[in-house]
């Protein structure tokens, strides 16, 4: 259901631009953990000369992952709370309140996209999807992501309607966290607010 980190490959610290400055900063927080990790584990790995030693420690170095991964996911939820809440906030405390026919314009000369496309949104919320903290007793679940892409192409109010709670979350995690800001929705020539929707369908094995 996710891809194993390969074995004592240097792992980098990518550099995520992501939407909000939480979820940016529990990606470096973690990242950096797991490369100092990496580090330790392939000293003691190198200097073991028995093949049974060298395999406990690949082991060992797998099961910290996985629970670097589970403490990560912990730190991501909480992120999730905070950024929601602060968008509930927002709209509380502004002071101007637009129609939604000011808010979103009906006439769209272009959409809002993601650099790459739609098969590049897909694959990288595909790649920062935790499916350990999906639970359900079916084989294959779905949801909507419905949110926002601000005039700046930052994205805002990230729902995901399905009927599965815990995958609702995860997909919305993923999408906060992608990498790259869209190119925003135009009308008239400005930059205008636009409403989008990701399907996402996970398959257990």
């Amino acid at each position: 259901m996710k891809a194993l980190y390969l074995f004592f490959i240097l792992i980098s610290t990518f550099c995520f631009s992501q939407q909000t400055e939480e979820f940016k900063m529990v990606k470096n927080y973690y990242n950096q953990h797991r490369t100092m990790l990496n580090t330790e584990f392939k000293k003691k790995f190198d200097t073991e000369k028995n093949p049974l030693y060298k395999a406990a420690v690949k082991n060992d170095f797998l099961f910290f992952m996985k629970k670097m991964d589970s403490i990560e996911n912990v730190a991501l939820i909480a992120a999730l709370l905070k950024v929601k809440n602060l968008e509930d906030l927002k709209k509380i405390n502004s002071k101007t309140v637009l129609s939604p026919q000011q808010d979103f314009p009906k006439s769209i000369e272009k959409t809002a996209d993601y650099p790459g496309g739609m098969n590049a949104l897909r694959k990288e919320v595909a790649q920062l999807f935790y499916g350990d903290g999906v639970f359900s007793e079916k084989g294959n679940i779905k949801t909507n992501v419905a949110f926002i892409v601000e005039k700046d192409g930052t994205i805002s109010d990230v729902k995901a309607e399905g009927d599965n709670f815990t995958f609702n979350r995860q997909a919305e995690i993923a999408v906060y966290s992608v990498s790259e800001k869209f190119s925003p929705a135009y009308t008239n020539g400005n930059p205008v607010r636009y409403r989008f929707r990701l399907p996402l369908v996970l398959n257990f094995d």
